[in-house]
């Protein structure tokens, strides 16, 4: 399995003194962050985060770096808090698959890094399933651009599901290949939280396909231990709308890959199909998507029965595989 990494040191990752009980929320929002004399948190737009040690093989990027907005940061910081997603000195691992929302994941995780109450690192892995259609190697200039490290992971997924697909759909098969490979890629590079990128809309979707085609209430987690028990998986923007990730993502340009998944993309799914109702019913209930965030709540948390590890909520037909954005 040839496996490439990108970048140097890890950057952003500030070890800042801060006092007990800090409110992510809060500090998630704030435009920068800056250590006084006292000890204490104050906002500035003109002053860095003070670091107490210096950052070992920074190298400055030549772009500029994208700066997530107010709106989406506020929204994940009060997931990060109200699901307890990230703690002091964790190394996260964002699954980076090319499209809008993993993209706008990783430069959330980015810019929280640089404001956070606590220190943590973030890289970023890519599967390359090599199926026609779909090439993501555009992605590592990017990222090394930016200084980012980043693991290219290839491997046949499409030639193994002929071989080893047996009564799965090839998304489910391809979603569980690949959380395998996330997995194996954290353990190797000693990264202990995975992060994926799915959104409040993509867990609506999974809620309605859950319920219709599986006849359980479920949905994906927030935030979960895996089996194996030695690794984490987060979701930090479980209240951000796919609107707002995709405005992003337009605004700064990021190099989206289309038709992340071209075996999914080629014909109409079930979850386009639920997204087309869910964009009906919001029209004639504004509130829909809020309504249906408190309603998921009870769903989201681990002590429900656990997710499975290839992102499934419904247990049959994999109709409800992990999106991946």
């Amino acid at each position: 399995m040839p496996t490439e990494r990108h970048g140097g040191e890890l950057v952003g990752t500030l070890r800042f003194a801060h006092p007990t009980g800090v409110n992510w929320r809060a500090r998630c929002a704030l435009p920068t962050l800056r250590l006084f004399s006292g000890g204490g948190w104050g906002d500035s737009d003109d002053h860095p985060p003070v670091a107490t040690q210096p950052l070992s093989g920074y190298v400055p990027p030549t772009m500029n770096t994208p700066e997530v907005p107010k709106s989406i940061r506020r929204l994940a910081g009060r997931a990060i808090a109200d699901f307890d997603m990230i703690r002091e000195g964790d190394r996260i691992l964002v699954g980076l698959s090319g499209g809008k929302d993993s993209l706008t994941l990783l430069w959330l995780l980015r810019n929280l890094a640089r404001r956070a109450p606590v220190r943590f690192e973030v890289g970023a892995v890519t599967i390359d399933p090599r199926i026609e259609g779909f090439d993501p190697g555009r992605l590592r200039d990017y990222l090394a651009a930016f200084g980012v490290p980043y693991f290219f992971v290839s491997e046949p997924i499409a030639e193994l599901a002929e071989r080893h697909m047996g009564k799965d759909s090839f998304c489910a098969f391809c979603a569980r290949m690949k959380r395998g490979l996330i997995y194996r890629t954290a353990r190797e590079q000693g990264y202990n939280v995975i992060a994926l990128g799915q959104h409040l809309d993509d867990l609506a979707e999974s809620f309605l396909m859950s319920a219709f085609h599986g006849g359980q209430l479920r949905t994906m987690k927030a935030h979960y231990r895996i089996d194996a028990g030695d690794l984490r998986v987060i979701r930090p923007l479980v209240y951000v709308r796919e609107r707002q990730t995709r405005d992003f993502a337009a605004a700064a340009e990021l190099p989206v890959i289309p038709d992340s998944c071209p075996a999914c993309f080629a014909k109409p799914t079930e979850r386009e199909h639920m997204k087309a109702l869910l964009a009906r019913e919001e029209d004639l209930h504004p509130r829909l998507f809020r309504n249906l965030r408190t309603a998921m709540d009870p769903l989201m948390r681990a002590d429900d029965p656990p997710e499975r590890e290839d992102g499934r909520a419904v247990p049959s037909s994999g109709v409800a595989a992990g999106h991946e954005g």
